[in-house]
């Protein structure tokens, strides 16, 4: 059927109304008119393929990715970068008018801040391996199903670790390392690959299904590759669709490599938590520290705190500051990290914020202001709750999602005010920003 594309949703697909029905076309741009297929009727929507495009947006462009279509990894880059700046600002208000927070009219959305060079900024690599025809491939799963595309040259992807991964494969294939496989559940399912942008240090994760004997790789994967620090192997028995299973063993090299960003170096572990664009993230972690404005007599909790990151830019300015992961190496990178830069005012402990929060504040801690920066699931309700319960007098929300953010802020928004909403584009080329909340309680 024809259909005109009025405006896009939040996954970067094209909507348009077929006799008020919703129609959502990925591929497709607002103000083009195309010729579609339905492919599945919802209870308030239906979804359509993209056959043909009658009429052009003037902000269509040519993917540069030559598996673009087949990948799924990328959703927008068939619309010219400025234009995805906008749309991430759009896909910020479109949150705030679905879960409708106090106040959410008059917020302040700043403008989306982009990449001057918006290509190559992936320093982590986390690729799927399956064996085909008795070939190695590495790869990402093409979206919503277990087709594995095999990617050589990923357009986003740090090139070093873009090359590290292909000769991983050739390696897997020489010595025939085993590989898993959905129905024998046994061999190498997973390969992690970190970059540090400050230093050119990488780290690497095998993650098995079993125990494997890697030696003669290792031995080749070294030799190739001076700047890989550590190797590492997780073992992950499960079915499940998690990445990583609980137990992760260095096989070769040194247990952290060092990154650094703002003014301050640090140490990551294979398993820890850092931000997977480097060049973005001195921005939003710049972000994040003029939005929480605080003072010398200021007590700071960092909830997801990670390797200390964020918490470190303030540790200087501020009184303490104490944060909390549920990864445990995480919490003992942020220690020996905190012990590094001298900071004696930090402390740090393993668990869920949720639990060690209201701890804290039995044992007579208080808190001036809260850093959060969750998963894409947003706060969990216990922590929300916490927060409710104590409201520090400003926060930062660090959001990944701005559906659970918009979600989050109906609550937090009836205690605090929305100061502003800064977006920081750390994922070009995705439907997905990152975004920086200034929030100061309110005056009663």
């Amino acid at each position: 059927m024809p259909l005109k594309i009025k405006r896009m949703g939040i996954n970067g697909e094209g909507i348009g109304f077929y006799k008020k029905t919703l129609v959502f076309v990925p591929g497709a741009l607002k103000g083009e008119e195309v010729f579609c297929q339905v492919t599945a009727v919802k209870r308030n929507f239906a979804e359509a393929k993209l056959l043909k495009i009658n009429k052009q947006s003037k902000h269509r462009v040519e993917p540069a990715c030559p598996i673009y279509k087949e990948c799924g990894g990328c959703q927008i880059m068939h619309l010219r970068y400025d234009q995805q700046l906008k749309f991430k600002d759009d896909v910020v208000a479109q949150g705030l008018k679905k879960f409708k927070p106090q106040g959410y009219g008059n917020f302040e959305i700043r403008p989306t801040i982009g990449m001057e060079k918006p290509q190559h900024y992936r320093a982590k690599l986390q690729f799927q391996t399956r064996s085909f025809g008795g070939s190695v491939k590495a790869g990402l799963f093409a979206e919503g199903s277990h087709h594995l595309v095999d990617i050589q040259d990923c357009l986003v992807q740090d090139q070093l670790t873009q090359k590290i991964i292909n000769r991983v494969v050739a390696l897997l294939d020489k010595y025939k390392v085993p590989i898993y496989n959905e129905r024998k559940i046994a061999g190498v399912r997973t390969v992690m690959i970190r970059k540090a942008q400050a230093t050119d240090q990488v780290q690497l994760i095998f993650v098995t299904s079993r125990d494997l004997r890697l030696t003669p790789l290792i031995k080749d994967l070294v030799a190739d590759f001076p700047q890989i620090k550590t190797i590492a192997l997780n073992l992950n028995p499960s079915k499940s669709s998690d990445i990583y299973g609980d137990k992760t063993e260095i096989l070769w090299g040194q247990e952290t490599i060092q990154e650094e960003v703002l003014d301050y170096g640090f140490s990551l572990s294979p398993r820890a938590f850092y931000q997977l664009n480097p060049q973005q993230t001195e921005i939003l972690y710049g972000q994040a520290v003029a939005a929480l404005d605080v003072t010398e007599s200021d007590h700071i909790i960092d909830a997801y705190c990670g390797v200390g990151t964020i918490g470190f830019a303030f540790a200087g300015k501020a009184k303490s500051v104490r944060g909390m992961d549920i990864i445990p190496e995480a919490i003992e990178d942020a220690r020996k990290n905190a012990q590094a830069m001298g900071f004696d005012n930090c402390y740090y402990e393993a668990g869920k914020a949720e639990d060690i929060i209201p701890r804290w504040y039995k044992e007579g801690y208080r808190a001036d202001a809260m850093i959060v920066d969750p998963p894409r699931t947003g706060l969990d309700d216990k922590l929300l709750s916490t927060i409710l319960q104590y409201q520090p007098a400003k926060m930062v929300y660090v959001s990944c999602n701005t559906s659970t953010l918009a979600r989050d802020l109906v609550e937090l928004a009836k205690i605090y005010d929305v100061h502003y909403i800064q977006s920081v584009d750390m994922f070009p080329h995705t439907a997905r920003t990152e975004a920086v909340v200034k929030l100061v309680k309110k005056e009663k």
